[in-house]
């Protein structure tokens, strides 16, 4: 079949078709794809009758590197999850829950949190460990593992997560205590973080080894091959501590097999042939191909693919620069005039065939503690248009504003662009790379401009440090340069309230605060949208979007 599909592809070119030049290279592609799918098949090890225990899943936007200190995006994180552990793990309601760490305490000032480590968990085997091939993870090797994350000849993205700790210590193989500088209740959770996975001293200190692109874990799957742009594989370690709720020992599945295909129609394509389990994405180019404008499958899809949908971390959202000179963006009546003068569900059916949920209730996404329930910002359309009318009869003043975004949210922005101009707003879309905008936001550089905040970790502290006084841009992330006394004030008390729902009783008082002052237009928050075949169970989802695979089984493919 292979030769069949090379045949093809070499010869394409010289029949007579009358066909477009881009269509041309969309074929070719895929059948260079196809070819590639069928060498991992092969690339695993597996014989025919078992590659239904491959999981094969797509990543458009590349993995950079296998060493969790460099697990900064989506990417590399869901790589690395596959591969290691940490101290303590999220379960899909972001629960923390034990992971190497068996069992934790904290003192009741929160500073001292004492962790005990489990006896069973050993690292996947390498040559480098000796005879045996293997050993035993102790606390030792998370001191190393930790510490590593601060060494500036690595230069860790990381770093961070650790800025708030004063000592790492083993006392012993099992014990291991970690010291704050001041109590932070979300500490847990920034443990739970891919930069805090266990790895070995021996391995990753070995000459002449690049952990990243060696890497050695006790996760689920270990490493076999990868070859950078085109294939990742990793194998089931037989060696995994971790056992389902029957005492069977996981993962379910032999392999996960990894692509690099960029063209999401080439994903898609790919996906529809069943050449990939999973299709996480949601593309413009598809979306309503697949999907009802109410968010369901489409009637022709519902018996070959499932769709799975839930909460995901992540706030869309327009912010102002309030350090701008403009008077425009300095006037609270003309925010809060934006806030109230479009349609969010009109924009969430028709751009987003409701793949979300109305950015009506504040910052903090729903799927958090703190999120609230009841709305904040209710579609009002003639209040909207008389703050601004009167905004113009004080100053004199035509509404304007430069909105800045990137080309992947240009239809949004229009849309808004759209609805304001009809309260009076005159609104010039800007469209540039990802990257200058980045840049130019952090700078102070744009009055108003497209963004998004994904959470680092479970806590609505996340969020809500966008608005903390001593976070300003461009040292840290509150882009908008909001400045409030009494908000401050309310955020650093939330650090000595450990209780979990009078800290998010807090916090939603702290998110009607920061929005009653309109410092950003939260758009929507989003969803997890994940399609699959319909022989993969056991994928579960989790509002950090994290692809967790030691579950997850195959039954016989129908394909074959």
């Amino acid at each position: 079949n292979w030769i069949k599909k090379l045949y093809f592809v070499v010869n394409i070119q010289s029949l007579d078709l009358s066909i477009q030049q881009h269509h041309f290279h969309k074929i070719y592609r895929l059948g260079i794809l196809l070819l590639l799918i069928s060498e991992i098949a092969c690339s695993t090890g597996l014989h025919s009758d078992r590659s239904h225990m491959v999981f094969r899943y797509n990543e458009d936007g590349n993995i950079t590197s296998l060493d969790p200190a460099f697990s900064r995006n989506l990417e590399n994180i869901w790589a690395t999850t596959h591969l290691f552990n940490g101290l303590v793990q999220l379960n899909d309601n972001l629960e923390v829950i034990p992971d190497v760490a068996e069992q934790w305490s904290v003192s009741a000032d929160g500073l001292l949190y004492e962790f005990k480590i489990r006896e069973d968990v050993y690292f996947h085997k390498h040559p480098g460990f000796g005879n045996k091939k293997t050993r035993r993870v102790t606390a030792s090797d998370f001191v190393f593992s930790l510490k590593r994350l601060l060494d500036p000849q690595l230069a860790s993205p990381g770093g961070w997560v650790l800025q708030n700790v004063k000592n790492i210590e083993a006392k012993n193989d099992r014990q291991l205590t970690i010291t704050l500088k001041k109590a932070f209740p979300p500490f847990l959770g920034l443990l739970s973080m891919r930069y805090c996975s266990v790895i070995p001293h021996e391995i990753a200190n070995l000459k002449g080894v690049d952990f990243r692109k060696n890497p050695i874990g006790t996760g689920p799957f270990a490493f076999k091959n990868w070859e950078e742009n085109v294939k990742l594989v990793l194998r089931k370690n037989p060696l995994y501590f971790e056992r389902d709720e029957k005492g069977e020992a996981l993962p379910y599945l032999e392999a996960v097999a990894i692509t690099f295909v960029p063209d999401k129609q080439s994903e898609f394509m790919l996906f529809l042939q069943g050449k990939l389990d999973l299709l996480n994405s949601l593309d413009n180019s598809y979306k309503d191909e697949l999907l009802t404008q109410e968010g369901q499958l489409s009637e022709k899809y519902r018996k070959k693919i499932s769709l799975q949908k839930g909460p995901y971390l992540n706030t869309e959202y327009l912010g102002f620069y309030l350090d701008s000179h403009s008077t425009i963006i300095q006037s609270p009546a003309i925010r809060e005039a934006i806030n109230t003068g479009f349609d969010r569900k009109k924009m969430m059916t028709y751009l987003r065939n409701n793949i979300g949920f109305e950015g009506d209730k504040g910052f903090i996404p729903k799927g958090l503690p703190g999120h609230r329930e009841n709305r904040l910002l209710e579609y009002h359309p003639e209040k909207a248009a008389a703050l601004v009318k009167s905004f113009e009869k004080q100053t004199g003043k035509k509404v304007q504003i430069t909105l800045a975004t990137d080309p992947n949210y240009v239809d949004l922005c229009e849309y808004i662009q759209r609805e304001l101009q009809k309260i009076g707003i005159s609104i010039k879309v800007d469209v540039m790379p990802p990257a200058t905008l980045k840049k130019a936001r952090s700078q102070g550089k744009l009055e108003m401009f497209r963004s998004n905040w994904i959470a680092d970790y479970p806590d609505a502290e996340n969020y809500l440090s966008l608005f903390y006084s001593k976070n300003l841009s461009p040292s840290g992330p509150n882009y908008t340069h909001f400045n409030n006394d009494t908000f401050d004030s309310y955020y650093h008390d939330s650090f000595m309230i450990n209780d979990a729902e009078k800290r998010s009783k807090h916090y939603k008082t702290m998110d009607s605060l920061a929005m009653s002052m309109h410092p950003l237009v939260p758009l929507f928050y989003d969803q997890v949208v994940r399609f699959t075949q319909k022989e993969v169970e056991g994928l579960t989802l989790n509002p950090i979007n994290v692809l967790k695979l030691k579950k997850v089984w195959k039954k016989k493919n129908r394909y074959k």
